[in-house]
């Protein structure tokens, strides 16, 4: 006998009455915000929950304009991983997610430079991949950004508040392309942690396993505060005794480090990020090997975005070590000057005396930031 089908409405409206008003995980208590529009595909449910009593960044959002419909479990997730780039930075800065990974990210790199060219440089890393992204901003969103925001296709837009001409411009009655944009002003930044040490406080991540099993874990946080904590390479071996990273990186390129540091903590491993002014020029991610994500990063930036031009004189960060010295050999042929990347590796000595060779400062990061999200 063939079952009857069931529309995507109706099963959705079942399954939805599954999640419960409270829960505890952990030992915290959990209340539900609201039923989401569907989880990580159209036939999954999916429900939003913050911690009991908790007004965070995420928690405390507000939607200033909706949709056709509501969030999905995918928004909140860019939403989230957007936020966690830009609340590192005192200047204005922007990330366009897709996908739980950065299409591209960027942050002013002198006073006064408008907030539409920081979105110009976080949208056009990967203009192709920034077509219905999550853009994410750490200020006011002006005029002139919103305009060029409806200039192409993005989901939702996350601030921590908007000018009234800026939102004049989103509800816009001729926006044809952008008409279902959802504009969200999110909660305190501030209450989000960054640094090792910092009240973590209902942070905790949690991932469910297949069979319903949970890992409760703290967040990826860093002890990276500025450039003094990315100290110069140096490692030894029996074969080639002290080896110390002895090329200078410049003082942009060493702000470029600390940027694509900060980029890379929400980057999906194995994961590199190439920076040069302040601004993303292409993120290699989820790749399985080290060397495989350098080359991925500069394939989309020489052949995909940005013709034959070299990334000369940009910055990367690694979110792990370099297990051999082609992941460096690698780079600096694609014009890479300044690394930072953990330490590690039985064969950091090795790293370090290519990277000398080559004429690449590498610094040393305090911690691994994989991010198997």
């Amino acid at each position: 006998m063939t079952k009857p089908k069931i529309s995507r409405d109706t099963y959705l409206s079942r399954n939805l009455g599954d999640y419960a008003p409270t829960m505890q995980v952990g030992g915290i208590e959990y209340e539900k915000i609201e039923d989401l529009r569907y989880g990580t595909n159209p036939h999954q449910t999916a429900a939003f929950y913050r911690p009991t009593g908790h007004a965070g960044a995420l928690a405390g959002m507000e939607m200033l304009k909706t949709g056709k419909n509501g969030l999905s479990q995918t928004n909140l997730e860019d939403i989230s991983y957007a936020l966690n780039i830009v609340k590192f930075f005192d200047r204005p800065a922007c990330a366009c997610m897709k996908h739980v990974n950065p299409s591209g990210a960027a942050v002013a790199t002198a006073t006064g430079e408008p907030l539409v060219d920081v979105y110009g440089k976080a949208r056009d890393c990967d203009p192709r991949a920034a077509f219905g992204s999550v853009v994410g901003f750490n200020t006011r969103v002006d005029e002139p950004t919103a305009k060029e925001i409806m200039g192409s296709f993005v989901e939702c837009v996350v601030a921590p508040d908007f000018d009234p001409r800026a939102m004049a411009v989103f509800n816009h009655p001729e926006n044809k392309l952008n008409r279902h944009i959802r504009i969200i002003r999110c909660g305190d930044l501030r209450t989000l942690p960054k640094f090792i040490g910092d009240d973590i406080e209902g942070c905790r991540t949690i991932k469910v396993l297949h069979d319903g099993s949970l890992v409760v874990a703290a967040p990826l946080l860093t002890a990276v505060r500025s450039a003094d904590d990315l100290p110069p390479a140096r490692a030894s071996s029996k074969s080639l005794g002290e080896q110390v990273s002895t090329v200078e990186a410049n003082e942009q390129q060493l702000q470029d480090l600390v940027t694509a540091w900060y980029i890379n903590l929400s980057v999906r491993s194995n994961g590199v990020v190439l920076v040069r002014n302040g601004g993303t020029l292409a993120v290699g991610t989820g790749e399985q090997d080290r060397v495989g994500a350098v080359e991925q990063a500069l394939i989309k930036f020489r052949e995909k975005y940005q013709g034959a031009e070299t990334a000369a004189g940009s910055a990367m960060a690694s979110d792990g070590f370099f297990p051999f010295p082609d992941g460096v050999e690698v780079a600096a042929a694609g014009g890479v000057r300044a690394i930072v990347a953990p330490a590690g590796s039985l064969r950091d000595a090795a790293v370090i005396e290519r990277a000398n060779q080559l004429g690449v400062a590498l610094r040393h990061a305090p911690e691994r930031i994989f991010s198997h999200h």
